[in-house]
């Protein structure tokens, strides 16, 4: 994992509504998991957004786009090659952060570069889990 200057760029809480739902859609894309239960589904939506009608809006999304399937509970993603490249995709920086998943603290922040924007700041373990890879 590639480190980064650190610059200025908008934190999730700077971005608008559909900047959000763009997030959420391309985290979900991005999930390295066949099928995950509804709840997991939003505990990894919940490092963009806790507003529930802006939850059901980025997992409506993605089912309208084919990204993900829901049945019984469940979401079933879409594989199409939409993996995080860990090397390219997942920046390190030094800092004082607030891990988004579960609320460490951080001296090192990990932080997932989408299409949509930035996602993090994460922990190394947290990282992983939010992408699948736990």
């Amino acid at each position: 994992m590639g480190a980064e200057s650190n610059t200025t760029r908008p934190t999730v809480a700077e971005l608008d509504r559909t900047e959000r739902v763009e997030l959420g859609v391309d985290l979900l894309a991005h999930v390295e998991t066949e099928s995950l239960s509804l709840s997991a589904a939003v505990d990894r939506i919940e490092t963009v957004t806790t507003d529930p009608a802006l939850t059901r809006e980025i997992l409506d999304t993605a089912e309208l786009r084919g990204i993900i399937e829901r049945e019984d509970g469940r979401i079933r993603t879409r594989r199409g090659g939409t993996y995080v490249r860990f090397e390219r995709q997942v920046v390190k920086r030094e800092g004082d952060y607030e891990c988004r998943r579960c609320g460490a603290g951080l001296s090192t922040g990990h932080f997932v570069k989408f299409e949509a924007g930035e996602l993090g700041p994460f922990g190394p373990s947290c990282v992983k889990k939010v992408l699948g890879r736990d």
